[in-house]
């Protein structure tokens, strides 16, 4: 009987798509990623070792992986922050760095009139965390998108939300405050997996490791 294949879950997208040299240097094709192809799951062999690629949404990489469906997993570190996922980061890809931040237009930032400082974000679980460790007295409001909208119209004071280069911010006259903390993708591992798994784990490591040859 064949031996049952790694499983890797990966975020669609662009992520997967810088992925691709990487594993290209262990013989997994580029094609293996192509955004064309509408297969969610895709086989092929890393090395010698046989992987099947799960093709996910980013948001549901960490829960395929801590339930056992992957062995292991990618995703950007504030997906598995939020999500508050028990897996191992046995490795940073050093991939799709950027920054968690605090950020509010020009002259505002804090409480006003007595009142808790009302901070909208996408990332709730990350922003009350945040706050709770400098003994803020906060009201967190979750919104899905267009954060930055939120204290141009009065809905916050301030927003937690990721950033790049910023330029966004620039242009809706929002400034950094402070940095919550550095985001890039992680390579994330079943508990049982890394127990039984670790040769091919240790494989897939040396694979993605950006110092490999």
């Amino acid at each position: 009987m064949s031996p049952r294949p790694l499983t890797v879950a990966l975020p669609k997208g662009r992520l997967a798509k810088q992925l691709a040299p990487r594993f290209a240097r262990v013989g997994v094709a580029a094609e293996t990623f192509s955004e064309s192809d509408r297969r969610l799951q895709r086989d092929a062999v890393m090395g010698a070792v046989p992987v099947r690629f799960l093709m996910l949404k980013p948001d549901d990489v960490p829960t395929y992986v801590e339930h056992g469906a992957a062995d292991a997993g990618i995703v950007g570190r504030d997906v598995l922050l939020e999500r508050g996922s028990e897996l191992y980061v046995p490795l940073d890809l050093e991939l799709g760095r950027c920054r968690m931040v605090v950020a509010a237009p020009e002259g505002r930032g804090d409480a006003r009139d007595g009142h808790p400082l009302r901070v909208a974000t996408k990332y709730p679980r990350i922003a009350t965390a945040h706050y709770a460790a400098r003994g803020a007295d906060v009201e967190v409001i979750y919104v899905q998108g267009s954060v930055e909208t939120a204290p141009l119209v009065g809905l916050s004071d301030v927003i937690v939300d990721l950033v790049e280069t910023g330029e966004t911010l620039r242009q809706n006259g929002l400034t950094v405050r402070e940095t919550v903390c550095d985001v890039s993708a992680v390579l994330v591992v079943n508990r049982v997996g890394m127990k039984l798994r670790r040769g091919e784990i240790n494989a897939l490591m040396a694979c993605l490791s950006a110092a490999s040859p």
